[in-house]
């Protein structure tokens, strides 16, 4: 009796004492939630787990796991970090209340997520300095990196890149040798061969105003353009801010480092 109760303390004493107001997590789900697992859990997208259904205490147990970094997600770990313990009992009750999702069912992506203000600079080549290359040896794909003159200026007078900036990149696959394995050129990087993509993301003033605060970065958007300069269907603005969310000390940009350098050599 004595090993029973004692085993009975241990799986209660996990459970959240914390009462949950399904219609507080229906809000903050249609907030921020519905952007990549749907209003009511049904995801926008094949890799991103439905959560209609799912049992409250399991929503709970990887909310507060990704919240304390005992396990990583660089998207859900941002969005769990901003979440309080009455948030994540409130959003796990609702998405538990739903009714499962039918096979192949997909919520769309939020309109305001959809929307960018990023549109393509065609003058890029002549008008943007180029700043840093990253190679990607797991993807195989090397990153060109360019930024516009409101970018570098801020960046070579050490301020917080304003309104106007633009970074734009082209993205490539590498060049592969017999071994299927990237090869490097005199500078060092993977040499390019096709042309994949143009990620970009730039800021303007009201940008950011549709965008909920849990996702904002300030007035950043966010981009994707396919090799004949289209935008690319199917990106999920959300996953860029949130990805981006963590380097607001460095105006959202993981490379400032670099662009700055390269600003104050000119």
């Amino acid at each position: 009796m004595r090993l029973f109760l004692s085993c009975c303390a241990v799986i209660f004493c996990g459970f959240s004492a914390q009462a949950a107001d399904i219609e507080a997590g229906r809000a903050k789900a249609a907030e921020v939630c519905a952007a990549c697992h749907g209003a009511l859990g049904v995801s926008v997208a094949d890799n991103i787990p439905n959560l209609a259904g799912q049992k409250a205490r399991y929503i709970e147990l990887q909310l507060k796991a990704l919240r304390d970094g005992s396990r990583k997600n660089p998207v859900m770990s941002v969005i769990a970090g901003q979440l309080s313990d009455a948030d994540i009992a409130n959003v796990a009750a609702h998405f538990s209340a739903q009714q499962g999702a039918a096979a192949m069912a997909k919520s769309e992506f939020l309109p305001n997520l959809v929307k960018t203000g990023v549109a393509f600079p065609e003058d890029y080549k002549t008008a943007f300095v180029r700043y840093d290359t990253i190679d990607f040896p797991d993807r195989k794909t090397v990153q060109i990196f360019y930024a516009n003159e409101v970018a570098l200026k801020a960046a070579k007078a050490g301020a917080a890149l304003p309104d106007g900036s633009i970074i734009f990149s082209e993205v490539y696959s590498a060049k592969l040798d017999a071994d299927k394995k990237p090869v490097a050129g005199a500078d060092g990087h993977f040499v390019t061969d096709k042309l994949l993509a143009y990620p970009a993301m730039g800021r303007n003033a009201g940008w950011g105003k549709d965008i909920p605060g849990m996702l904002r970065n300030e007035n950043w958007n966010y981009a994707v353009f396919t090799p004949e300069k289209q935008l690319k269907p199917g990106i999920n603005q959300a996953e860029c801010l949130a990805c981006h969310k963590p380097q607001d000390k460095s105006s959202y940009l993981f490379t400032l480092k670099e662009l700055t350098s390269v600003a104050k050599s000119r």
